[in-house]
């Protein structure tokens, strides 16, 4: 059976952490920010980490 390969797009846009699981950056981050308050902007900064069932599926995509 042949090696699965892994996804160009899925490497640029998660990272694996030391511990297994997978982190990303938030949406909405591109432009438009003045209408969002200081709250939301500095929530906008902080990395989204994927439960389990995400994380197994994004490991997988990347070849690991």
């Amino acid at each position: 059976m042949p090696k699965m390969k892994s996804k160009g797009a899925i490497k640029k846009r998660f990272k694996i952490t030391k511990g297994g699981k997978a982190v990303c950056g938030r949406p909405e981050r591109g432009h438009m920010h003045a209408s969002k308050n200081g709250q939301q902007r500095r929530a906008l900064r902080k990395k989204i980490v994927l439960n389990t069932a995400w994380s197994n599926l994004i490991k997988r995509m990347m070849g690991a």
